[in-house]
């Protein structure tokens, strides 16, 4: 269940990242004085990639445990709004924490340490779903067959 939340988190920032565009082009000036400069779409580098995962966990408390009605099978849910959304404003008045929650930023850390490579390689691979790819083929991380913790 961490490992979706992660990933959720992850996915939503390197989507962010990849939608910022970057000036490339000549610095040289045309003799009509204009220069030939067009606006790219950045690629994540692997210094951001890595401040992406330093930070990613401090946001686990953004997630609450829902129980689906009727499976009961029990999922983590961001609950909070990302900044940027209309509601953020109202929403940060409130702060939200509970030591419940702390076993779900360990257990996100956990992950980073060990797939750490793994998640950097989905991403350069420019992966779809990389909850699924994670936490269901590249790892055993969402077999609930296999885990009872978070």
């Amino acid at each position: 269940m961490t490992c979706r939340a992660l990933m959720e988190e992850v996915q939503y920032d390197v989507t962010k990242a990849r939608q910022t565009k970057i000036k490339v082009g000549s610095f040289r000036i045309n003799p009509d004085g204009t220069q030939e400069r067009k606006k790219v779409p950045s690629a994540p580098s692997e210094a951001l990639l890595t401040e992406l995962l330093e930070d990613v966990c401090e946001r686990m408390n953004d997630y609450r445990l829902h129980e689906d009605p009727v499976t009961k099978q029990k999922t983590f849910k961001r609950f909070a709004p990302r900044k940027g959304d209309k509601i953020y404003t109202e929403f940060k008045k409130f702060f939200y924490h509970s030591d419940a929650y702390r076993p779900l930023k360990s257990a996100c850390e956990t992950i980073i340490e060990e797939y750490e490579d793994e998640i950097f390689s989905l991403i350069a691979q420019e992966a779809h779903d990389l909850a699924d790819k994670l936490c269901n083929e590249n790892s055993d991380l969402c077999d609930t067959s296999n885990h009872t913790e978070l």
